[in-house]
């Protein structure tokens, strides 16, 4: 078995994406990582998850010691992300799988969403580790050279992992109630205070914010620093690990209360851009947690697939009765468009980094757009799957106990839902953000009766997005979640025609197409039943070829279907 191999999206993805060469660079990774999903990775990561970590506080002799023991499947997932693979080092430096240049995020994320259909929990410190280097390299370059290449290594001697510790019992989500304190002293800082959610905990560089005297109140008060496992001596930081977390999921790593006890630290960046330069890092773990639930997804709809087909009820299997059909479908539309909204923010992203203002601004807004919508959906789709299954699905021989736990993460972690929904708020306030996806994703990129119907669709979403910042700022705030969600599938929808349309010019088959169709239809209609989809769901499902012929009539909608049918 191999998961690249059966997903019918994934490599036509990166085939209108990436450029030939990063193309043909990519394809063995794929290849090998996705059969070590499907392999060992998934009975390590069942193993690991089955054998949490646990805290050892104390050394025989009484001194304080705080160290986490894993267990070896631990060790085994984490050997696969960050030294055969790579993934925390990908963007940061040249020669990584051979690549001239540090590897777009598009192949990263790619992997990472092969890699995560088996590992989910492994992923929340290679995020960090990720954008710990990230916002070093853009913040504090020169000084934090060597955290830097650790931080992207692929050596077993040499890497080291990265932490964010955040949050705080009295804060929260408010981060401007932080209270631990930093205090200067001259050559160095320290900070004294407690973090609630501390994921990572024995991280070798981690990233904090703390109250700079003077600075002022709330956010504008917070600087960031870098507090690393070991002072400079090479004797244990005051990072005092009180306890671990029993957590619902991603129970294969380390999530800590943590108390720092002034703690050696050392200032990055600006100290009064503390907060801003975390954000940095917030933004681009929350693209990861849309990544994750989007392969949460595809393991979940990939076992609901095979389950139903060797399933027989009544006669027959599952896979062709009704309505099993009819709940299917919308699992693996949804699971095919996550990933085109995901690779898509990707791509974006790497023109971001490369110096595109309008990749930028459009980033920013695209990704509480997919935070919100993808671990969402991954909740339900996840759910959907464990009684697909029936009786075993909710026991732990099986996967979907793991992926469901694992699925309600992503809606929490690096904000929940509705502080999301807000930051989409904030972004349509300050930047406009529902008329820079307009204007993105509304003009000029389709054409024909299709082009129209999306277009109406962007118009109207545009003038809606308009008439709710002019309501009165509760009720605005009241209204923001279910927009947000319609904005977010209306991206989706008008990437996955665009996919549609390449496939049919470079390959003859109207599989994507019947997909968006699909997509479409049951995003103007929960109800509807797109009966042509319906009826060809096992190349929906597998990737089949389906006849172009079969699309146009379907292409006004789920009624001018049923009447082509009949």
């Amino acid at each position: 078995m191999n998961y690249a191999d059966q997903d019918p999206a994934l490599r036509p993805l990166l085939d209108r994406i990436l450029s030939a060469e990063d193309r043909a660079r990519v394809e063995p990774l794929l290849t090998e990582l996705g059969e070590l999903a499907a392999g060992e990775l998934d009975r390590q990561a069942a193993l690991a998850d089955a054998n949490p970590p646990k805290l050892r506080q104390y050394a025989p002799d009484g001194e304080r010691v705080d160290e986490i023991e894993y267990h070896p499947a631990h060790d085994r997932v984490a050997s696969i992300a960050y030294e055969r693979f790579g993934l925390a080092a990908m963007s940061h430096r040249p020669g990584v799988h051979g690549w001239p240049t540090a590897i777009p995020h598009t192949v990263k994320y790619a992997l990472s969403y092969l890699y995560v259909q088996s590992e989910f929990g492994m992923a929340c410190p290679l995020s960090m580790t990720d954008s710990a280097a990230r916002v070093l390299r853009l913040f504090d370059r020169e000084r934090y050279a060597d955290e830097i290449a650790a931080l992207s290594s692929t050596d077993h001697e040499l890497r080291a992992t990265g932490a964010m510790f955040m949050t705080e019992q009295q804060g929260g989500t408010d981060v401007g109630l932080t209270r631990t304190l930093a205090t200067d002293h001259g050559t160095h800082w320290t900070l004294t205070g407690k973090k609630w959610f501390a994921s990572n905990p024995a991280a070798d560089v981690i990233l904090t914010l703390a109250r700079v005297p003077g600075q002022g109140a709330g956010t504008r008060g917070l600087g960031m620093f870098l507090v690393p496992r070991l002072r400079p001596d090479g004797s244990r930081n005051a990072i005092r690990i009180d306890r671990l977390k029993d957590k619902l999921g991603s129970r294969s790593i380390a999530s800590a209360e943590v108390s720092l006890e002034e703690a050696y630290a050392t200032p990055v960046g600006e100290l009064t851009a503390g907060f801003r330069q975390m954000a940095e890092m917030v933004n681009v773990s929350r693209l990861s947690n849309a990544m994750r639930a989007t392969a949460l997804m595809r393991r979940a709809v990939r076992e609901s697939i095979d389950h139903t087909r060797v399933r027989e009820v009544f006669g027959k299997p599952l896979f062709d009765q009704p309505l099993m059909r009819a709940t299917l479908l919308p699992m693996v539309v949804d699971a095919e468009a996550a990933l085109g909204l995901v690779l898509e923010a990707a791509a974006r992203l790497t023109e971001a980094d490369n110096g595109s203002t309008a990749a930028r601004d459009l980033i920013r807004v695209l990704t509480p757009l997919a935070k919100y919508t993808l671990c969402k959906r991954a909740r339900t789709v996840t759910g959907e799957a464990m009684e697909i299954r029936g009786g075993n699905g909710y026991i732990e021989d099986w996967v979907n106990p793991r992926l469901l736990r694992d699925a309600h993460l992503g809606s929490i972690w690096e904000g929940s839902s509705n502080v999301i929904a807000l930051d989409v708020l904030r972004c349509m306030r300050r930047r406009s953000g529902h008329h820079i996806l307009a204007d993105t994703y509304g003009t000029d990129r389709l054409a024909g009766p299709l082009a129209d119907r999306l277009g109406d669709r962007w118009k109207a979403l545009r003038e809606k997005g308009d008439r709710l910042l002019e309501l009165p700022g509760e009720e605005a705030e009241m209204r923001i979640g279910r927009y947000a969600g319609e904005l977010a599938r209306t991206v989706m929808a008008t990437l996955l025609f665009e996919q549609a349309e390449y496939e049919a010019e470079a390959t003859g088959n109207g599989r994507t197409s019947l997909v968006a169709h699909a997509f479409l239809d049951l995003l103007d209609d929960p109800d509807a039943l797109p009966r042509t989809a319906l009826d060809h769901l096992a190349e929906l499902a597998d990737g089949g070829r389906v006849p172009l012929a079969l699309v146009p009539a379907i292409g006004a909608g789920h009624e001018v279907a049923e009447a082509a049918r009949a």
